[in-house]
């Protein structure tokens, strides 16, 4: 009896200690995305709606996103997103569930408030799987591959209500960034409708 008591408890341990080494490959990943000066990257992204490729910038909370249909800006509190095909601009103060739709790299913030995580050894990389612990979250479950030397993730996967999205991630560099590049310049698109949704 003693000794299934001990190995259960070996094994807890066990587990207890590979949790920790996935939210120690998630800290080390989003504090290469989160860089201080800016991070840009190419990506793609699929669903059962949607097929596009475009670029991504992030500094801290903020982001700009470019795909062939629209743009968007983000600096922290305020969203724009221009539709080409409708010459309009939407302004919002986007929710945190807004956020996790748009940007590939929401997973930066969103490991840390009610996910538990298991990891997994590919060659050359980190699978880590997220579960969300309360069905609030949008996002219900994630994968994230992760770089075992650089700790740039090249893949996220999230399901959603409506399914899966495969984002696929390649050219990430650190780059200096300013605060303008994170928010919309009307002189840059003057045809354009701003629609205030604030």
């Amino acid at each position: 009896m003693e000794r299934i008591k001990l190995f259960a408890m070996m094994l807890l341990l066990s587990v207890a200690a590979f949790s920790q080494d996935a939210k120690q490959v998630l800290d080390k990943a989003a504090a290469v995305v989160s860089n201080a000066k800016g991070v840009q990257a190419q990506f793609t992204m699929k669903n059962s709606q949607l097929n596009t490729s475009g670029t991504i910038a992030i500094k801290g909370k903020k982001f700009h996103a470019a795909v062939p249909q629209a743009i968007v800006w983000f600096d922290g509190k305020t969203q724009w997103t221009y539709m080409k095909k409708n010459d309009e601009v939407n302004v919002a103060n986007p929710t945190q569930a807004d956020l996790e739709a748009i940007s590939p790299y929401s997973f930066i913030y969103l490991y840390k408030q009610g996910y538990s995580y298991t990891m997994k050894k590919k060659p050359g990389n980190y699978e880590v799987h997220l579960t969300a612990k309360k069905k609030k979250h949008g996002i219900q479950e994630m994968y994230i591959v992760v770089n075992q030397k650089t700790y740039i993730p090249s893949q996220i996967r999230l399901k959603q209500q409506k399914g899966w999205t495969t984002i696929d991630i390649s050219h990430f560099k650190q780059v200096a960034l300013s605060d303008e590049t994170f928010r919309f310049n009307a002189k840059d698109y003057p045809t354009a409708e701003v629609i205030d949704l604030r």
